[in-house]
């Protein structure tokens, strides 16, 4: 079933890091979500199935906002589309950003899913990384989460930089543990042209990223969090049995999704649609009826190369049987030919007629992705 994402393109200040679309003023809030919520009702007809899975507020700093202002949002998708009776509906936030009183507020309003930005349990990594929290306020926000009526904790935490060496990122991944959340993300950080971090690098303030530590790092992940009860259900993300993300699920699964707001993006199943990445721009557009969004109709290469990038990466990896009914006989041999290429230097295995990346397949899946792809 079909999904909406919400994009809040606001943040307190600029991590190091950070190539998403979002500004640190927040001059035009108010215009911003009065036209969010127009785009709700614009976009009404654009799924043809009208029941929503999962809602999710992304960002940016979705936590930034006023209860009241997330909840007209809510509001605004209640009233334009019919959510399905169990609908997960996530908000991103910033441990700063909790209060008792916004978790209950948030609550009351059906949020029933929370993805909180920890990063790190290390302030020193915290100050490399310019987050706008520090330890104590995420021990702060994990316990009052933990006591609330959310049970349906996400934490996302980064590996992968110069000082955060094993015994460090084994360290946070145990204190993730012990608060017994039901999901946790882990994220090699990776380096973005155009973000800070990639000029401290490239003007040698900052040092460079070591691939091996990454890898290093990943594989403890693996082995952690297997052991301690999480299942490995996509190559960033863990989870207890039964509580795997279902908004992002359904993206690796390529259901379809409405995105709202600034840079968003959607997709139908034969095109893709994405907003435009400037606050003001999409303002004007929407307030005065004009168009604030590029398309892309998806040619069938599109498709089939999408199907094998999103699906890969997951622990049901790529149904054979399905993908063959997609190529035609030429495509699908060429397939099969890198398919065993990449078998017998022990990146990939078939299990029950699909195909799933190995253990070392894992550590390189975005070029093994497009070794597969049909050019």
């Amino acid at each position: 079933m079909p999904g909406i994402y919400i994009h809040i393109p606001f943040c307190s200040q600029a991590c190091h890091y950070c190539d998403f679309h979002f500004s640190t003023s927040l001059k035009i809030k108010n215009r911003v979500i009065s036209c969010i919520n127009k785009e709700i009702k614009l976009k009404k007809t654009y799924l043809k199935d009208p029941l929503i899975e999962s809602v999710y507020f992304g960002g940016g700093t979705p936590s930034l906002l006023s209860s009241k202002l997330i909840n007209k949002i809510l509001s605004s998708i209640r009233s334009s589309y019919k959510l399905a009776q169990n609908v997960e509906i996530t908000i991103e936030a910033n441990p700063e950003d909790i209060s008792k009183n916004k978790i209950d507020n948030w609550t009351q309003m059906g949020i029933n899913r929370l993805s909180l930005g920890v990063q790190s349990f290390r302030d020193s990594d915290l100050k490399y990384m310019n987050r706008s929290h520090n330890c104590n306020q995420i021990i702060s926000a994990l316990d009052l989460l933990i006591s609330s009526k959310i049970d349906n904790i996400s934490i996302d935490l980064i590996y992968g930089f110069p000082q955060l060496t094993d015994s460090f990122w084994v360290d946070n991944l145990n204190k993730a543990i012990k608060f017994n959340v039901q999901h946790i993300s882990c994220y090699c950080l990776t380096v973005e042209k155009q973000t800070p971090l990639y000029h401290f690098i490239k003007n040698g303030t900052a040092k460079p990223l070591n691939p091996q530590q990454g890898a290093s790092q990943f594989l403890n992940s693996k082995e952690i969090l297997k052991n301690n009860g999480y299942i490995h259900y996509e190559i960033s993300n863990f989870s207890k049995p039964g509580f795997e993300s279902v908004h992002n699920r359904n993206y690796w699964n390529r259901s379809h999704y409405i995105g709202i707001g600034p840079s968003a993006h959607s997709y139908n199943g034969t095109s893709r649609q994405w907003n435009l990445s400037n606050n003001t721009k999409y303002c004007e557009s929407i307030e005065n009826n004009r168009s604030y969004y590029n398309v892309e109709i998806l040619s069938k290469k599109n498709i089939i190369n999408e199907y094998i990038l999103t699906n890969i990466r997951t622990s049901n990896g790529i149904d054979l049987k399905s993908l063959s009914s997609y190529m035609n006989n030429d495509e699908y041999k060429r397939f099969k030919n890198k398919m065993s290429e990449l078998m017998q230097s022990d990146f990939l295995t078939i299990h029950k007629d699909k195909l799933l990346l190995s253990e070392k397949g894992m550590l390189f899946a975005d070029s093994i992705s497009e070794d597969l792809f049909i050019i």
